[in-house]
């Protein structure tokens, strides 16, 4: 697995990383391919924060734990993406087609636009571009819960490839808005 790791507001040691390596390496055994980590250490309000993303062909894995200890939230991090995928795992066996975790895909994501309070005019604050890969909503929807966000664009092979965006609704369940192809 190949590590990135990152400091806000602290200087990590190298036995914090070593030590962070070493447990985040047994999660290698899950994914047939090699993945990237990227771990980020930072305090926050006298708190040790650490976020850990690992990413496996199309899939993201993401966990941040905040606590007393740095070495505790390492552990904690890589205890709740361990039961991410192995709950996530079951269900790609259960619902999704062969092959859904090793598939080559970026998640897409759409600009976020916050309205400045002084002006009446938009204004973008940041900007991704991804390649939206064709997938099943189904995939759509656990890609999104494996990223924690509340919506997720894609390209819906159910529907010729439309684009498509799934989102949570706030009173449970799933929504699912698909282009229409003039």
């Amino acid at each position: 697995m190949k590590f990135t790791f990152t400091e806000k507001r602290m200087d990590s040691s190298e036995d914090l990383r070593a030590y962070a390596e070493k447990k985040i390496s047994k999660l290698d055994r899950f994914f047939k391919t090699e993945g990237e980590a990227y771990v980020t250490f930072s305090i926050e309000r006298g708190r040790f924060l650490a976020e850990i993303t690992i990413r496996n062909g199309s899939l993201y894995f993401r966990a941040s734990e905040l606590t007393q200890d740095m070495y505790a939230s390492v552990d904690s991090g890589v205890a709740a993406i361990e039961r991410q995928i192995r709950r996530n795992k079951t269900r790609l066996a259960k619902r999704l087609r062969e092959g859904a975790l090793e598939r080559d895909a970026v998640p897409a994501y759409a600009a976020q636009a916050e309205e400045d309070e002084d002006d009446d005019d938009f204004k973008i604050v940041r900007m991704k571009h991804f390649a939206i890969k064709p997938m099943s909503a189904e995939e759509a929807i656990l890609q999104m819960n494996l990223l924690d966000h509340e919506f997720f664009i894609f390209r819906n092979m159910d529907e010729e490839e439309a684009i498509s965006v799934v989102y949570k609704r706030k009173k449970g369940g799933y929504g699912l808005i698909v282009d229409e192809k003039e």
